[in-house]
């Protein structure tokens, strides 16, 4: 008996080890996960994360887009699966049940390669999507020497208009283009000079790290411009203490960046002094004393947890003397110019509660310019301010909104006292109030859209203006997409005519533009049509606009054409190039026209090429510009027919070299129309003929055939290896 229950209790003890066994089996048991993920054009994807959530049970798919691993997991589960550029994909599973599935992720909307909207849009510098340039090609441009606008003058849509210097864009003049700094507006960008002698923009290049120049189209957060808005946003963070000194044949310039844990401060100044320049160079231009200046920018940057503050101040005092040729005086006119003038600029963008960026601004502008004319004195005075505020969240990742509003001041007086005779005074205050909401809807990673509103009140005008914007666009392949653009802009009639007349409307146009873009593998193409339609432009019946002129807005016209940019830097090795078309086909009849033509800054056609090329064994970098156009119309009072004469071509070849001498050492070298050649921009005629019948006239040229530059730019800082190539 005793045997018996020996032998069952070493049987129920087997049978309960067995049984703890499998319960053991079964509870550790591997089961295995496995499947496939692709996008939605069925290409597998690689490298994706695959895993249960709240485990360490995953794998990486293959190059097959596959993946498989075990897991002791049971029942329902949640599967993980993510990969940057895509939306995370979380779906439930029931473990024991899983079968080989396939997985198909959506791109996400910040993908590398989504789609972002470019019509009208030129953008430098930013790392967006949309760049076409790179900060460095701003001032490294042949024949820019140095000028933002200059470097501008080579990218479609903007015209050449050399006795002006300024930025004249798709058949609209240059005060149709307003310049922003962080988002703040500069009311006098230019420097003064004297008629038909052309200007430069007051800004050194130095202290920006990108600039988006629009076309067209822009933003429903700019306005008052019918044409194009530039954009300039300075530096946000510099790299290192840095000391820059220039020698040049001009003048001297300065700089110097002092960097502390969370503030910086950077200043760039210079002297230019034409002198002894034009001693050497011959020029056109009699005078009396070439043009001189001292200026100076500076930034002052603070960060704080959650927000950056930058403070920028810029100044500038210049003069010069010359004698001018007038075809309706026997001896050239004197033009005696000072200006001096003073911008500031203070910035503040951060973070604050859920997802929201705040950013504030505003900007004081104050421009004293003194001229004497033979013996009379003119004299005037603006003082502009603007202050800005703006919001913006992400609500998600398919939309985001911004809006806010500004306010702008600008206060002109100008006087005249002839060498005899009663004085004049005249000018005008005005107060522009606009509040702006814009809304960016990403209904999928190919296709974009922004839609926008600006509403604006100038209370000397006594009008008010609503304006529509939207703009879309839509990837068509990996590389390329197509963009739309549509907006009403308004701006005040310029400073010419407010300073005489006041009971004036806003001056008007509409934008339509279509844009496509390519850009892969270190080559862009880009193709534009436009179309614009003008309304309400201004126009006045004397030769010139003055205190007794009959002004109106009954001025109209239009602007249509085709803008083409290529830029390659991989075809050919260590040489980096840009051509750009423009067609632009515009008439107006404004101002004094008796009827509606072409105007005289307009060139049906502009081609520019830009070419650079890094020379390891000569340690150089050249550059070269060819700029061409056809030639511009201007009227002949010897022809019945206005406006019926044309300008020859326009040509300009450039080119300038950057030699290292040592790492931070540099000799650089510029010619600007190396050729010579003659170009002419209009010309002057007589107010009345001469004895035989004859409206005689002057040309409006260039003031010297060629434009000589030489300089030595030494730079010192701590990694002794930055120097100033990238700026040249």
């Amino acid at each position: 008996m005793a045997i018996l229950v020996h032998q069952i209790n070493r049987i129920m003890k087997s049978l309960l080890q067995l049984t703890l066994l499998l319960i053991s089996i079964n509870a550790f048991a591997q089961f295995k996960i496995e499947g496939k993920v692709i996008d939605k054009k069925n290409k597998p994807l690689v490298g994706a994360n695959v895993f249960i959530e709240g485990t360490y049970d995953g794998a990486t798919t293959n190059e097959k887009g596959e993946f498989l691993f075990e897991t002791t997991e049971k029942g329902k589960q949640i599967l993980n699966i993510s990969l940057l550029g895509f939306d995370d994909l979380k779906t439930p599973v029931e473990i024991e049940k899983c079968i080989f599935q396939t997985y198909v992720l959506k791109a996400g909307m910040n993908s590398l390669d989504a789609v972002v909207i470019t019509a009208g849009s030129f953008k430098a510098g930013d790392n967006s999507k949309g760049s076409v340039l790179k900060p460095l090609d701003i001032v490294s441009t042949a024949g820019s020497v140095g000028d933002i606008v200059g470097a501008l003058q080579t990218l479609p849509g903007a015209q050449v208009v050399g006795e002006s210097g300024r930025l004249f864009v798709r058949g609209g003049e240059s005060d149709e283009t307003q310049t922003y700094i962080d988002g703040v507006r500069v009311a006098q960008p230019y420097g003064v000079s004297a008629n038909n002698m052309p200007t430069r923009g007051r800004f050194s290049p130095f202290l920006f790290k990108g600039m988006t120049f629009s076309t067209g189209g822009y933003s429903a957060e700019y306005g008052d411009a019918l044409s194009s808005v530039l954009l300039m946003n300075s530096i946000s963070e510099p790299d290192q203490d840095q000391t820059d000194v220039s020698f040049m044949t001009v003048g001297l310039g300065l700089g110097k960046t002092k960097k502390w844990q969370k503030s910086s401060l950077s200043f760039n100044t210079s002297y230019i002094n034409l002198q002894p320049y034009q001693w050497l160079v011959p020029q056109k231009a009699d005078w009396n004393k070439p043009y001189q200046s001292i200026s100076g920018e500076s930034i002052y940057r603070y960060k704080f947890n959650k927000g950056l503050f930058k403070l920028y101040a810029a100044f500038e005092t210049a003069a010069f003397d010359l004698n001018q040729d007038d075809i309706n005086n026997t001896n050239p006119i004197r033009i005696d110019n000072k200006n001096n003038n003073l911008y500031v600029n203070s910035n503040y963008k951060g973070k604050f509660g859920n997802g929201w960026t705040i950013t504030t601004g505003g900007s004081l502008g104050i421009n004293n310019v003194r001229i004497g004319i033979e013996q009379d004195q003119l004299k005037n005075q603006e003082i502009a301010s603007h202050l800005k505020a703006k919001l913006e969240n992400k609500l998600s990742d398919k939309i985001g909104i911004a809006f806010g509003g500004d306010y702008f001041v600008t206060d002109f007086d100008e006087s005249f006292k002839p060498k005899s005779g009663e004085s004049f005074k005249y000018g005008y205050k005005s107060n522009v109030g606009a509040l702006f909401a814009e809304t960016d809807f990403f209904f999928s990673p190919e296709f974009a859209l922004k839609s926008g509103v600006r509403v604006m009140r100038n209370d000397l005008l006594n009008k008010n203006v609503f304006e529509p914007r939207i703009s879309l666009a839509y990837k068509v392949s990996k590389a390329s997409q197509f963009s739309l653009a549509y907006g009403d802009f308004h701006q005040a009639p310029k400073q010419d005519y407010l300073k005489y007349f006041q009971n004036l409307d806003f001056e008007k146009t509409q934008h339509y533009i279509l844009n496509y873009m390519h850009s892969v593998a270190k080559r862009t193409l880009r193709a534009e049509v436009y179309y614009k339609k003008y309304d309400d432009l201004i126009k006045y019946n004397t030769a010139t606009p003055v205190f007794n002129s009959d002004y109106n807005n009954q001025g109209f016209g239009y602007a249509k054409g085709l803008d083409i940019f290529w830029r390659d830097s991989r075809t050919f090795k260590k040489i980096d190039y840009w051509i750009t078309y423009t067609l632009t086909d515009s008439k107006r009849n404004f101002k004094n026209y008796s009827k509606e033509v072409k105007p005289t800054f307009v060139a049906d056609h502009t081609l520019s090429w830009v070419g650079k090329y890094w020379i390891q064994d000569w340690k150089s970098q050249i550059s070269v510009t060819n700029t061409f156009a056809s030639g511009r119309p201007y009227n002949n009072p010897n022809q019945t027919q206005f406006m019926n004469g044309k300008t020859k071509e326009y040509n300009n070849l450039s080119m300038s070299w950057a030699y290292l001498l040592s790492q931070q050492k540099i000799l650089f070298f510029s010619v600007t129309n190396i050729l010579g050649r003659d170009n002419v921009f209009g010309y002057q005629y007589a107010n009345s003929p001469d004895l035989s019948g004859v409206y005689q006239r002057q040309v409006i040229g260039q003031p010297a055939d060629r434009f000589f530059f030489v300089g030595f730019f030494w730079t010192i800082s701590n990694d002794k290896k930055t120097n100033q190539l990238d700026n040249l």
